[in-house]
C-alpha cells in the first residue's frame, strides 16, 4: 500500500440529494480534509481529526480552497471540440453545416488522437474528471478517446455514434456494421480499466428502424451497458421524427418500440416531452441530461428541471460540447440557474453543485465510484479557488455562509477557479 496523503482545506460533500432534501443534504467543513491512499478516498472529516488519525501522512494544505468531487459531464461530443462556439444555426442546420463535416475528419486516426487528447486536457483544466461522450461512426475515434483517457487515468464513458441515413456520404454505417462495430468495441473496452462502453445511436432521424432494432438487440445482449441518445431537443426535430416514423406514438416511442428504452438509458436534452413520454421515462427509471448552454445557444428551449424532478425523474447535467458553448461545468451550472429562473424556479447552489457531481454520476450509474467524496470511492476531486478573479473575490468577501461564498464562482467562474485536479489521487491539472 502507498503512503497516505491528507488534502486539507474547506470541504464539501453530500449526504443526500439537495433536489429533494434541500441544502441540509450538504456537509461543509471550513477546515476539513480528505485522506487519500492508493487512488481511493480513505477517510474524510475535519483537519484535526484526520491529522490525529494519520500522524505519519503527507500533508497537502490547500488553504481556503474548496475541496469537492470532480465534475461529471453526462453528455458531450468530444469530436466537436474544434467547432465549439460556431455561429448562427439551429440543430439540424448545425449538424449539416458544422458537425458532420468535422466528424468526417475522424476517419484519420491521427486527427482523432489529437482531438481526443486536446479535449480531455481542456476538460481536466476545467475540473471535469469524468464524461460520457459520443464518438463518431469511425471505430478509431473510440480507440483514440479511450486510449487518451487511460493515459490520464480518467474514468470515462463513450461509444461509436451510429447513423445510417440523413447524413453525408462517408459518415454513414449500416444496421449490420453498427451492430458489429459496436459489439467489437464493447468487448474491447467495456470494463477495461476505467472505461465503460455506451451503445450510441445518434438519434432516431439518423437511424433506420433496422438499425435501431440492431442496436436494441445489442443492448439486450449487454444490459449492463448504458445506451445514450438524444430526445426531444427541438420542436422542428420532433416534427421531423413524426414524418420519419408516422406510426410512432411520440418521439420516445421511436426508441421504445425498438428496445432502446430502459433504466440504463441516458437521454440528452428531453425538453419538449409529452405526458406519456414523461410517464414512461419515470416508470423505467431512465436518466435525463440537462444541457443548458446548448439549449440556449442553439435555441432549443427551456428544460423543466423543477417539474421533472418533482415527478421523480433522474436528472444529470452536461456541457453538450460542442453544441454547448463552454467546456466548463461552472458555466453550465450558471446556465442551469438562468434557465430555471426563466421557468420561475430557483436552483440553490447546493443543487447546482450536486447536479454537476453526484447527480450526473447517478445518471451514469456511477455514484458508488465517482461524484462523491465518500470513503472507498475513487479519489477524483478538485480544489476550487473561491476568489479566483477580482470580481469574484470582492463578492465572496461579503459572504455570510458557504453558499454565498461559492455562488459567485458558479456564476462567474471559469478554469481560473480550478486550482487543482486529482484523478485517482494523482494531480492532473
Amino acid at each position: 500500500m502507498s503512503p497516505i496523503t491528507l488534502h486539507l482545506g474547506q470541504t464539501l460533500w453530500f449526504d443526500g440529494d439537495p433536489l429533494l432534501d434541500g441544502p441540509e443534504a450538504a456537509v461543509h467543513n471550513s477546515r476539513g480534509g480528505l485522506a487519500v491512499q492508493d487512488g481511493l478516498i480513505l477517510a474524510r472529516g475535519t483537519a484535526d481529526d484526520l491529522r490525529k488519525a494519520h500522524p505519519e501522512a503527507k500533508i497537502v494544505d490547500h488553504g481556503q480552497s474548496l475541496l469537492m468531487a470532480g465534475f461529471v459531464d453526462a453528455h458531450v461530443h468530444y469530436p466537436q471540440t474544434a467547432i465549439i462556439a460556431s455561429w448562427g444555426k439551429r440543430l439540424i442546420d448545425w449538424l449539416n453545416t458544422y458537425t458532420f463535416p468535422e466528424e468526417m475528419r475522424f476517419a484519420d486516426p491521427d486527427y482523432a488522437e489529437e482531438v481526443a487528447g486536446r479535449y480531455l486536457d481542456i476538460a481536466l483544466a476545467n475540473g471535469t474528471t469524468t464524461m460520457c461522450s459520443y464518438c463518431t461512426i469511425h471505430p478509431n475515434s473510440v480507440y483514440a478517446y479511450f486510449k487518451a483517457a487511460a493515459s490520464r487515468g480518467m474514468r470515462v464513458l463513450g461509444g461509436k455514434t451510429c447513423m445510417n441515413r440523413n447524413a453525408p456520404d462517408g459518415l454513414r454505417d449500416t444496421a449490420q456494421s453498427a451492430y458489429d462495430d459496436s459489439k467489437v468495441l464493447l468487448q474491447r473496452w467495456h470494463g477495461q480499466g476505467r472505461a465503460s462502453y455506451v451503445i450510441t445511436p445518434r438519434f432516431s432521424p439518423t437511424s433506420t428502424p433496422e438499425q435501431l432494432v440492431a442496436l436494441g438487440a445489442l443492448w439486450a445482449e449487454h444490459p449492463d451497458c448504458l445506451m445514450q441518445t438524444h430526445l426531444s431537443e427541438q420542436t422542428d426535430e420532433i416534427a421531423w421524427v413524426r414524418e420519419l416514423f408516422p406510426d410512432a406514438r411520440d418521439y420516445l416511442d421511436t426508441y421504445e418500440s425498438f428496445g432502446l428504452l430502459g433504466a440504463n438509458g441516458v437521454y440528452g436534452h428531453a425538453i419538449h416531452l409529452e405526458p406519456r413520454e414523461r410517464d414512461r421515462l419515470r416508470e423505467v427509471g431512465a436518466a435525463l441530461v440537462h444541457c443548458p448552454t446548448s439549449n440556449t445557444f442553439i435555441g432549443s428551449g427551456l428544460f423543466d428541471m423543477a417539474g421533472l424532478v418533482a415527478e421523480g425523474q433522474r436528472v444529470g447535467l452536461a456541457t453538450d460540447t460542442g453544441g454547448g458553448s463552454s467546456f466548463s461545468m461552472l458555466r453550465t451550472m450558471a446556465a442551469a440557474y438562468e434557465v430555471a429562473q426563466l421557468r420561475g424556479a430557483t436552483l440553490h447552489p447546493s443543487t447546482l453543485l450536486w447536479l454537476a457531481t453526484e447527480g450526473s454520476a447517478r445518471a451514469l450509474g456511477l455514484s458508488d465510484r465517482i461524484g462523491t467524496l465518500a470513503p472507498g470511492t475513487e479519489a477524483d476531486f478538485i480544489a476550487l479557488d473561491l476568489a479566483s478573479t477580482p470580481a469574484i473575490a470582492q463578492r465572496s468577501a461579503l459572504a455570510q455562509d458557504i453558499w454565498e461564498a461559492v455562488f459567485p464562482t458558479i456564476m462567474m467562474g471559469d478554469d481560473r477557479a480550478v486550482a487543482g485536479v486529482w484523478v485517482i489521487g494523482e494531480q492532473r491539472a
